[in-house]
């Protein structure tokens, strides 16, 4: 039986797409570019679906995937009901709040949080007892406390200087994020052995990585 892979679009796509190739799969007619959504490997019977990282973990959850190779962020996001298997140890960064710099803390109460993670931002906000508005933004969020839009953002930092370039910071971090790996939970009942060997295949290139 063909196993199918969600994989995510974007910033992980070459190291995902690498660790593929390392394990022994090939799509032969991929690249990044392509207009194409599903690619086979026939020699391995893999089928991949090439899909945005945000729908990942439904493709998977809804089992339109066997398993998938995605963002905790979106996992995370998506509230997905489905196993997650391996961290491979990429697209390594954090979930974070920030907001202008000479604001040093967010305010306890009455927050607008501006966010491409607004499920996220709700949950940590809850825990901390703080009500807020969340404002579903899908780029450029570091504008919204610039013009007043929101009163902080709640979104990925890299590196940070996307946030210093636009006069933010920092003020809270909420969880580390990493590429995972993630099961349809029918389909690794079905197809434990599989599966399992996939795990494993991606487990020995991991290990000669680290």
């Amino acid at each position: 039986m063909m196993l199918t892979i969600a994989l995510a679009k974007g910033r992980t796509v070459k190291d995902a797409i690498q660790i593929l190739r390392e394990v022994g799969y090939e799509f032969p007619d991929f690249h990044e570019e392509s207009r194409k959504l599903i690619f086979y490997d026939e020699q391995q019977q893999l089928k991949m679906l090439f899909v945005k990282a945000v729908d990942v973990p439904t493709y998977v959850e809804k089992g339109a995937a066997d398993i998938g190779i995605v963002g905790k962020d979106h996992i995370l996001e998506a509230k997905a009901d489905v196993y997650e298997l391996l961290d491979l140890k990429f697209g390594k960064c954090k979930i974070s709040v920030a907001g202008l710099k000479d604001s040093h803390s967010y305010p306890m109460e009455n927050v607008t949080v501006a966010s491409k993670y607004p499920t996220i931002a709700r949950q940590f906000f809850m825990r901390k007892n703080i009500p807020i508005e969340t404002i579903k933004l899908n780029g450029s969020v570091e504008l919204a406390p610039l013009i007043g839009l929101s009163d902080i953002i709640v979104d990925i930092v890299e590196t940070g200087k996307t946030l210093q370039e636009n006069n933010l910071m920092v003020l809270d971090d909420i969880a580390k994020i990493s590429t995972r790996l993630i099961a349809n939970k029918a389909s690794f009942a079905i197809q434990t052995e599989v599966i399992q060997l996939f795990i494993q295949k991606i487990q020995s290139v991991l290990e000669v990585k680290q």
